[in-house]
């Protein structure tokens, strides 16, 4: 078997998510990854059974933006099973790559650590658009769709609705 860290990744313990809700975050910063990997996210929501009218979509500007926006909706939407934060973050030139990726890291494994709700980190980091790509539909698969998957199996999890 190969180990190629592609989107080859098998859901297990996703069931009754019809009636769960869902938020997803979602960067501007990077759209044409971030919208692909969004599209993926609400394919997988929906093939899965949730309902559309059950998945909520708010849109950030940045990266960074994305703790602030969960830790919100953590504390005014008592109703979400889980919440999905879909980011890009490219490495240019200048240590500021460094700064968004352990910012945006520490800031979601915080909120995991201090919350009830599972934030599942769909973030991908990349040393260029061309990985970038690979990881929102391409070849290495769509991390948005991963991310649906983790939170729906999170929800059960918490929510106990898992089998054995």
């Amino acid at each position: 078997m190969s180990l190629d860290n592609s989107s080859l990744y098998q859901p297990f313990d996703i069931e009754h998510v019809k009636d769960k809700h869902f938020a997803i975050v979602v960067s501007a910063w990077n759209s044409e990854i971030t919208e692909a990997m969004l599209q993926g996210a609400m394919d997988t929501f929906v093939e899965h059974g949730v309902v559309r009218e059950n998945i909520l979509i708010y849109r950030v500007p940045g990266t960074v933006e994305l703790t602030y926006a969960a830790s919100r909706i953590l504390k005014s939407k008592k109703d979400i099973s889980a919440i999905v934060v879909i980011g890009c973050v490219i490495k240019g030139d200048t240590p500021h790559f460094d700064y968004v990726c352990q910012s945006v890291t520490q800031g979601i494994t915080t909120l995991n650590v201090q919350g009830e709700i599972p934030v599942i980190f769909s973030v991908v980091t990349t040393l260029n658009i061309e990985q970038a790509r690979d990881r929102a539909g391409g070849k290495v698969g769509n991390k948005g769709s991963e991310g649906a998957l983790t939170a729906m199996q999170m929800a059960c999890l918490v929510f106990g609705n898992t089998t054995n």
